[in-house]
């Protein structure tokens, strides 16, 4: 049976940030709950308590709800009520008339709506009671409690005797409600063997002959389905709780062959091929997503740059990082890619990004590379160069070179003319020559 849980509660609470102990109104109807309880324990100040059409066969543990004054437990399978006679802020109460015994309260101050059978001589027994004080949103009369009082006796010899009637009905309802669900259990289960039996006589080799029927069988399942389901609706039952009950457990089951055949298509549909038979990795992007994977050469690792749904719960995600390869489940959709080199899973990372929501994994990789430390002097030194160079340009301002010529090979620009001295050497020396060469 299906019980009133925390969890039914508090998503019921919404309206209360689903706290639940200073719970005054809760709504729960069409809940499938079989049996009521939990609630005097969790919700000691609730004052308004909804419960019409479920399945609750009795009202009960709800007298510790002190502070209870409106129930409403319309169209359920409630034969009995227990315990409300002490709820003293309780003021209207809204039954199911249908399967309540007749001598259903005797000391109940609150207002009763009893709709259905034997409504004379309820009316005649409540009003007779003394405590009782509404009965159908109507206030009992001093006259009506008088007469009520006056055909008690009489009223009351009959009212039991037809209580006794009603219980024999009862106790035969039951009865035929158990034989109709166990002939129910028997049919189902010839059902099933004969369809093993079916499966068990093919064969391996006379399978594939039977490959062209496969779409005639399916529709003949679907009709036989149809003509159960026709024949189920359409039988007249009585209507009891036992019946209601029958009525929600073939419900149940039809929905739950639905979702077991939506899943079976869906299970079908997701069987994408991610590793061949050799053992080769594929890429695969169902999902369709765009993505980037960037080699990071400087902090000697990979990055894949995976773009999500912006919106998309962290929890619908699923990272699972190899040594060559990534897969990342998306709402059960694969995205998989194989890496360029060889990283180390354990020491990978993977996290959402705060301004587009895209999935970021950092994944190191297994070679350790030592870049040459020159290389990045050098890097540096031209960056610098190439910044200062067009700082000064900006700004307008001329700076020397200051040159050390003990590092470079170059000649010496600053001697490049000679001093007054040496003038009578070198090439003061050479124009005499030259000059008497022209005269010879």
């Amino acid at each position: 049976f299906l019980s009133v849980t925390e969890d039914l509660v508090r998503r019921r609470a919404e309206h209360n940030n689903c706290e639940i102990f200073s719970l005054e109104e809760i709504s729960l109807h069409q809940q499938e709950i079989e049996k009521l309880e939990h609630l005097d324990k969790w919700c000691r100040d609730l004052k308004i308590l909804y419960l019409q059409n479920n399945l609750i066969p009795k009202i009960e543990n709800v007298g510790k709800l002190k502070k209870l004054e409106y129930l409403n437990v319309a169209l359920n399978n409630i034969e009995r009520i227990e315990n409300l006679e002490v709820n003293a802020s309780l003021k209207q109460v809204l039954p199911t008339a249908e399967f309540l015994s007749l001598n259903f309260s005797e000391c109940l101050q609150v207002t009763f709506h009893l709709q259905g059978s034997h409504v004379t001589p309820k009316k005649v027994l409540c009003s007779a009671q003394v405590a009782l004080r509404y009965l159908d949103s109507k206030e009992i009369e001093r006259s009506e409690r008088i007469k009520a009082l006056q055909n008690y006796p009489e009223v009351k010899w009959k009212i039991r005797e037809q209580e006794g009637a009603y219980l024999l009905k009862r106790a035969r309802e039951k009865e035929e409600a158990q034989r109709r669900m166990q002939e129910r259990k028997d049919e189902k289960q010839k059902q099933m063997d004969s369809k093993l039996e079916f499966d068990s006589s093919d064969s391996p080799q006379e399978k594939p002959n039977h490959a062209e029927g496969d779409g005639e069988q399916e529709r003949c399942k679907t009709v036989e389905n149809d003509d159960e389901e026709r024949k189920f609706w359409q039988e007249p039952t009585p209507y009891t709780p036992e019946s209601r009950l029958e009525t929600h457990r073939y419900i149940e089951e039809k929905r739950r062959a639905k979702d077991n055949k939506r899943e079976s298509k869906k299970r079908e549909k997701s069987a994408w091929t991610l590793v061949t038979a050799e053992g080769k990795v594929l890429n695969v992007n169902v999902p369709k997503l765009h993505f980037s994977l960037k080699d990071d050469e400087e902090n000697n690792q990979i990055i894949l740059d995976l773009a999500v749904y912006r919106h998309l719960d962290t929890s619908l995600l699923d990272v699972d990082v190899q040594p060559t390869y990534i897969r990342v489940l998306v709402k059960g959709k694969p995205f998989q890619l194989v890496l360029p080199e060889e990283v180390k899973p354990d020491s990978s990372c993977a996290k959402r990004s705060q301004t587009t929501g895209h999935l970021v994994v950092t994944m190191p990789k297994a070679k350790e590379i030592i870049l040459a430390k020159q290389k990045v002097s050098a890097s540096v030194k031209h960056s610098d160069c190439n910044t200062q160079q067009k700082n000064m340009r900006r700004s307008g301002q001329v700076e020397k070179l200051e040159v050390d010529p003990s590092k470079y090979s170059f000649p010496d620009v600053t001697k490049i003319i000679q001093e007054k001295e040496q003038t009578g050497q070198g090439p003061i020396k050479l124009q005499p020559q030259k000059v008497t060469e022209v005269k010879k």
